[in-house]
Order: C-alpha cells, then sequence, then structure tokens
C-alpha cells in the first residue's frame, strides 16, 4: 500500500529562511585570514623566536581583548 504524501504549499512560511550565524563562524575565517596576511607581509628573511617582533604580539593581544569581551 502506498504512503500519502501531503502537497506542498507554495505560500512562504513567516520566519523561515533565515540563517544566523555563531560569532565563530565569522571570526575563525578572519583570524585566518589575518594571520596568512601577516605571514605574506612579513620580513623576507627568517628570524628566531626571540620575541623581538611587537607586531605579532599586539595582533594576538588585540584578538584576546576582542574574543574576552
Amino acid at each position: 500500500m502506498p504512503a500519502h504524501t501531503h502537497p506542498r504549499s507554495s505560500a512562504p512560511v513567516p520566519g523561515v529562511g533565515v540563517v544566523r550565524l555563531p560569532w565563530w563562524a565569522l571570526a575563525l575565517p578572519v583570524i585566518a585570514f589575518c594571520a596568512l596576511l601577516m605571514l605574506i607581509a612579513g620580513p623576507g628573511q627568517a628570524h628566531a623566536a626571540a620575541g623581538d617582533d611587537p607586531g605579532v604580539a599586539e595582533f594576538f593581544r588585540l584578538v584576546h581583548r576582542a574574543l574576552v569581551r
């Protein structure tokens, strides 16, 4: 015996189709893009990780402040 299907209505249902993204769905690609941009725009020579580059540390400090809020 075949199952009966319900016909679909063509009237739009209010509230359907609205997609809400979590905060991390936008933050993670932005952080990844910034990290890659910093790698590309960085100096041409490799340096030892002595912590003498204040730009990277400041960037991560700003990211941390933004995420802690």
